[in-house]
């Protein structure tokens, strides 16, 4: 799996940090953003963070369904 977040989306709510912050962080001007090194998706929660998120800004790519396209 691969995580993106949309930075014209993200309102830095920081819910996703709050979720798996073993995976994603916030930058210095509060929005989300992912843990360099880990956006490959590994960590606890990320789906649970993803759906956390208020405005949908993360995306998580599971490469199975990007081969089917």
């Amino acid at each position: 799996m691969r995580i993106s977040i949309d930075g014209n989306v993200c309102i830095g709510a920081g819910q996703c940090a709050l979720t798996s912050p073993d995976v994603f962080t916030q930058d210095d001007d509060g929005f989300g953003t992912v843990v360099p090194g880990r956006e490959d998706g590994a960590g606890t929660l990320v789906r649970e963070a993803a759906r956390a998120c208020p405005v949908q800004a993360i995306t998580l790519h599971d490469p199975a369904d990007e081969a089917r396209t």
